[in-house]
């Protein structure tokens, strides 16, 4: 499956260490198979002033002896593993955790969910209309270095 990771600069060799912590799906190299969201993406790089460039690679079809997770919905369940990502508690761990992002429009509805503003069903009967979008959060360097190859890098604009 071809992937698209979007960021200031070309990633040939990614690595989990310089992964951000508190994302979504807690640390770990994020990817899209949506091409158009990776090039939105960029969009937060060039009003920086930043260049932005995406990456392509292949993610193997097949991962064997690899934990996996799919969030196939903004679910009870969904909100309830990116809270715990997002505020660093502990939580279930899987190798390659796949789902909707918490963008600016869900992240506005997570962000008050958090804050207590909102309880759990109010926040899900909110999320229950958005569109799930895609990211795919690989945690494990070893399923990394073993199932995605890098193919080309290009420079949006």
């Amino acid at each position: 499956m071809t992937v698209y990771h979007t960021s200031n600069i070309a990633i040939t060799t990614p690595d989990i260490a310089h992964s951000r912590a508190y994302l979504d799906f807690g640390k770990g190299f994020y990817l899209t198979k949506f091409v158009e969201q990776a090039r939105n993406y960029g969009q937060r790089f060039l009003r920086r002033g930043e260049t932005a460039v995406m990456s392509i690679y292949e993610l193997s079809d097949t991962i064997d002896n690899a934990s996996f997770k799919l969030f196939s919905a903004y679910d009870g369940e969904w909100l309830d593993f990116i809270s715990a990502c997002r505020k660093g508690l502990p939580h279930d761990t899987f190798d390659i955790i796949e789902g909707g992002i918490a963008d600016d429009q869900v992240f506005d509805t997570v962000d008050l969910y958090l804050a207590g503003m909102y309880t759990r069903e109010q926040a899900l009967d909110l999320l229950r209309y958005k569109k799930p979008n895609h990211q795919i959060s690989i945690t494990s360097q070893q399923v990394l270095d073993r199932h995605l190859r890098f193919i080309n890098s290009v420079i949006l604009t």
